[in-house]
């Protein structure tokens, strides 16, 4: 037998989708992309999704900006401490954003980490709001006052950023330097925050159309396929990835003769 997978839709209506030991994970804003008229015209904007530490509390004692002096290691282990933004929506979703936080007890001077997985203005339009967060958009990951520090992320060497917290890269929606991020070990097993290298559940009819390399994202999506219990696409709702076994023809010969 050879492994298959499918997706499915996942039904969860609360903004959160899974927690684990270590954080949870809740979607504040589901993206969407829908046609106006009859042109080509598309009305979008992006997901954003919430990290937030266990360890977290919204105390001042804890609202603290990474530094740069232990190197980007250190400041990234510093960033992880608190809330953790992917993706920031597009400007126009500006109050339905801080509303979002807000609900989940965040304040935009809480959030110390802000990962944009590429640089669509539906994707980041909202960095802005983060002035006291370290910013890692794409593949650049700069503190506060636009400190920029080298990180060395690639297809073959994630970014750990913490116990079961990872940055992929994943090339192919926008060029070469997209990124997911990856929580392992929720209450859903792995989820995987994909950005555009998932438009949406059952997308394959369309994403290769708004690729700026489709054979880097064919490659990122089957990577992702191969880990993500849910994945979390830019712009719709998260869905399931279920793995099962394609059954020989050996196997549908003896199934055929037994219903016989």
């Amino acid at each position: 037998m050879s492994g298959a997978v499918r997706t499915e839709p996942l039904h969860r209506e609360t903004p959160l989708l899974a927690s684990s030991d270590s954080c949870s994970v809740a979607v504040l804003l589901r993206g969407y992309a829908e046609p106006q008229g009859t042109g080509d015209a598309v009305r979008a904007d992006g997901t954003v999704t919430l990290v937030l530490p266990r360890a977290w509390a919204s105390d001042s004692s804890r609202r603290r900006s990474p530094s740069a002096d232990g190197g980007a290691k250190t400041a990234l282990e510093e960033a992880v401490r608190g809330p953790i933004l992917v993706d920031t929506g597009g400007p126009w979703a500006r109050e339905a954003l801080l509303e979002a936080l807000a609900r989940q007890g965040v304040a935009p001077r809480d959030v110390t980490l802000v990962v944009g997985t590429h640089g669509h203005s539906d994707h980041i339009g909202n960095l802005g709001l983060f002035p006291r967060a370290a910013l890692l958009v794409s593949h650049d990951f700069c503190l506060p006052g636009g400190l920029y520090l080298p990180l060395g992320l690639c297809e073959r060497q994630p970014l750990t950023l913490g116990s079961g917290l990872q940055v992929w890269a994943t090339p192919g929606h926008g060029g070469q330097r997209d990124v997911s991020v990856v929580v392992e070990g929720t209450s859903l097993g792995t989820v995987v925050v994909a950005g555009d290298v998932f438009e949406r559940l059952g997308d394959e009819d369309s994403w290769q159309a708004l690729s700026e390399d489709p054979v880097a994202q064919q490659r990122s999506r089957e990577r992702i396929l191969g880990v993500a219990d849910v994945v979390v696409p830019g712009h719709g709702a998260p869905f399931r990835v279920v793995r099962g076994a394609v059954k020989s023809s050996e196997d549908l010969v003896c199934e055929d003769k037994e219903a016989a």
